[in-house]
């Protein structure tokens, strides 16, 4: 019977050990703990954050991540609808474009090539397959930041895995990111691109 017991405690500890923790960063309710910089906004509406104008950005101001999964549940209202997920920002941004060029964008755009469709890190590392559903489905993007190595997951397939300090594509315009590394730990936001794109949110969480 102890034997039992024993074994029984151990796997309800190796459970709890190796559960993570989740943190909903979106409360589906108010923009808590965000803040926009740029122009337009973000509005939540039916329980959704959802892209206005642009070019924008609304950051989550109150912690910088490490080590985590990142998911992202999105729709869009259109084929070409443009948004991002940013990550590895070193502080908080001043501008909209401060993210692109300090930071990483994860590109959200399903007519892209593969260095800017969804699931790209724009223009610096290509998405290796096209998985998004068809506009007004909903998506789930998982990028997972371990150390300098960054993995994205769209809807459940790998298609992209990118480590700091590979050889990137030289940079060709202005609005391409600057190269150059990027932190191991930083903050996290999501980009509102201009007026004839609209991209709906429903979760924003960081698993560690």
């Amino acid at each position: 019977m102890r034997i039992l017991i024993c074994t029984f405690v151990l796997a309800i500890l190796a459970a709890s050990l190796g559960a993570q923790e989740v943190k909903q960063l979106f409360d589906g309710k108010s923009l808590d703990g965000w803040r926009q910089v740029g122009y337009d906004q973000f509005v939540v509406e039916d329980g959704m954050l959802k892209t206005t104008g642009g070019m924008g950005l609304l950051f989550y101001q109150r912690e910088a991540f490490g080590d985590c999964t990142v998911k992202v549940v999105f729709k869009t209202a259109g084929g070409r609808a443009n948004s991002g997920v940013i990550i590895r920002l070193p502080e908080h941004p001043t501008d909209a474009w401060y993210g692109v060029h300090n930071g990483y964008e994860v590109q959200i755009d399903a007519g892209g090539d593969e260095w800017h469709r969804t699931g790209a890190i724009y223009s610096i590392s290509r998405a290796t397959a096209e998985n998004q559903k068809p506009a007004g489905e909903w998506n789930t993007m998982e990028i997972g930041l371990r150390g300098k190595k960054t993995t994205i997951h769209l809807n459940g397939v790998l298609v992209n895995e990118y480590t700091e300090g590979q050889e990137v594509p030289p940079r060709k315009i202005w609005y391409e990111p600057v190269r150059g590394a990027r932190p191991d730990v930083g903050y996290i936001g999501l980009q509102n691109h201009d007026e004839a794109s609209t991209v709906y949110f429903k979760e924003i969480s960081v698993s560690r």
